[in-house]
Formats: structure tokens, C-alpha cells, sequence
């Protein structure tokens, strides 16, 4: 992750990090193949979700993801479950808060990187104060994922980006139109996951971003 940025509101011209938030249902094609061709593209990481399946079928396919990603030298986020993270080796997990909070700093410690997914202020601050690599603030725009539920919107993004010392990485809602403006609000990267999931064309919504 780069260095967090400081400066919110001011135009920002290099390019922020981009991470790809897994959901299997949206997928148009076969999953894999899915994974595969984000992947090829060299996004900043890709962090399989996946919540509605059950600790063992979601280590199945975490094994075939992070073999994708290790062929494409490309970062993959085990989700929610320890466990499994540590039973497979991952470098790298992203956890709910409220798992965080279970781990004991000997747990926490097994991995290089951990994330947390944050919803105020407070969050980021107790994710922050309990070891997080990151954290991942929304949802910040409209999203079918929330469908009826507000968006916390770029003032929201910009508070927790100046309440931590750690990257923020702005999730919900975000697609090419709108994620410069969540970089100028201070979000060190973006995490996508209906536009990867959803596109025609991997390589093309890549670099459209």
C-alpha cells in the first residue's frame, strides 16, 4: 500500500491502488476464469469475500485463487476466516471488526498484513489501535450491494482518512467515474467488486479505471 495521503482535497495525478473485492454470484463467466483475467491485469491485490459459503468450500477455492494469483505474482486477501488463512499460508488477511476483536496480538501477528472493514470513525481508530496494515471505510457511494441503505459519501471518507495514520481504502459504490474523487478525499486506493465481477471485457474495465 502506499503512503497515505494527506492532502485530501487537493487534485490528486499519479494513480491510486486498485483491489478487486470478489462475489462469485455476479460473475458472468466461470469464476476462475474471472479471477484468472483480473489477475493479468496486475491490480494492487485481490481480496476473495465470498461470505455465504461454508469454512471448508471457501478454503477449495481460496486454494485455487491464491495459485492464480501466485502464478501472476499478484496479492490475494483471505476473508473472514483465520483459520483457514493460517492453515493455507496467507500472507494477508481482511477481517470484519468484530473478528478482529477476538484475536489475541499473537493471532493478529501470524499474518503480514491485515485490513479491517471500518463504518465510522471509531472503527478506524480501534482497527488501527489493534494492528491493522489498513482499513477498508464505506460504503461511500450508492451500491446495488446496499440497495435502500444511504452511502456515508466523500465527507465521511475524508474524516476517517484524517482520524488514522493508516492507508484507507474506499469500498461501495466505487467505479471509473467516481474513484478519483475518493482518492482526492484521501483514500490511498479503491476496492471494486461489482465492475470486476459484472464487465464485459476485464482488461478493458481495468484500464478504464
Amino acid at each position: 500500500l502506499p503512503t497515505k495521503v494527506f492532502s485530501p482535497y487537493l487534485t490528486i495525478t499519479f494513480m491510486c491502488d486498485i483491489y478487486c473485492v470478489t462475489n462469485r454470484r455476479l460473475c458472468k463467466t466461470d469464476f476462475f476464469q474471472r479471477i484468472n483475467e483480473i489477475a493479468e491485469c496486475k491490480p494492487s491485490g485481490i481480496i476473495l469475500r465470498e461470505k455465504d459459503i461454508s469454512e471448508s468450500d471457501y478454503e477449495k477455492t481460496a486454494k485455487r485463487v491464491m495459485e492464480i494469483c501466485g502464478r501472476h505474482n499478484v496479492k490475494c486477501i483471505l476473508h473472514n476466516f483465520y483459520n483457514t488463512a493460517k492453515k493455507l499460508g496467507a500472507e494477508s488477511i481482511h477481517l470484519p471488526l468484530h473478528i478482529l476483536r477476538t484475536l489475541s496480538e499473537s493471532e493478529r501477528a501470524e499474518f503480514s498484513e491485515t485490513g479491517a472493514s471500518c463504518h465510522s470513525e471509531s472503527d478506524a481508530a480501534e482497527a488501527e489501535k489493534l494492528g491493522c496494515s489498513y482499513i477498508a471505510a464505506g460504503h461511500i457511494f450508492a451500491t446495488d450491494c446496499k440497495k435502500g441503505v444511504m452511502p456515508r459519501g466523500l465527507d465521511f471518507l475524508h474524516n476517517v482518512c484524517e482520524s488514522v495514520n493508516i492507508p484507507v481504502l474506499a469500498i461501495g459504490g466505487i467505479n471509473a467515474d467516481n474513484c478519483r474523487s475518493a482518492v482526492n478525499s484521501g483514500a490511498a486506493g479503491v476496492c471494486i467488486m461489482s465492475g470486476f465481477m459484472c464487465c464485459n471485457d476485464t482488461k478493458k474495465y481495468y484500464e478504464q479505471i
